[in-house]
């Protein structure tokens, strides 16, 4: 893999663990030549995992809309930065520049991020690998949403499994490097047969 999105937190949430993670990812992408594409934020995860990459000589994109550039949430000192017009074009460009997807804990942003790169996901749109780094048990909850979806037939369980999720960040990678996209009869092909 050459390139990894990470979506994570602009805060640090409520224990040291998080930003531990986010310094243990770091190091496992820059130990594996992996360049971190993130939302060029200074704050929170987002500054942590971003720091910790340059700190270890690695390299950083990081891609921002011009509004949080302007109220100075924005990384000065990273590898590479892209400044966009929309959250939109952000995501796009986060996408097309990275070879797999990690969301650490983080908040609805976060999530809002996740879902819509696993939905692209499931609808074809990509076959890049989707990953959680569940720290402390944080997307648990998610999970077992996620789960219930399954059972409530909201949710086909072959979708479930192109999203790999460790607590630990190398076997986090160790298993994006290998993934196999999912080949799955799409909703629309079932009209067809």
């Amino acid at each position: 893999m050459k390139a990894i999105c990470v979506f994570c937190g602009s805060s640090t949430g409520d224990d040291a663990v998080f930003a531990d993670a986010a310094r243990s990812l770091a190091r496992v992408l820059t130990e594996r030549e992996i360049k971190l594409v993130y939302g060029g934020g200074s704050v929170g995860l987002m500054g942590v995992v971003a720091d910790a990459v340059l700190a270890a000589g690695g390299h950083v994109t990081g891609v921002i809309p011009r509004m949080l550039w302007e109220r100075e949430v924005g990384h000065r000192s990273l590898s590479d930065l892209r400044i966009v017009e929309t959250m939109h074009e952000r995501k796009a460009m986060m996408a097309e520049l990275s070879n797999g997807f990690i969301a650490m804990p983080g908040g609805i942003g976060t999530l809002e991020e996740f879902f819509e790169i696993w939905t692209w996901a499931q609808l074809g749109v990509h076959r890049k690998p989707c990953g959680l780094l569940n720290t402390a048990g944080y997307f648990d909850p998610i999970l077992s949403m996620i789960d219930t979806m399954i059972r409530r037939r909201f949710l086909k369980e072959d979708y479930r499994e192109m999203v790999l999720v460790e607590s630990e960040p190398a076997a986090l990678l160790a298993r994006m490097e290998t993934y196999t996209p999912i080949e799955v009869a799409k909703w629309m092909d079932r009209a067809k047969t």
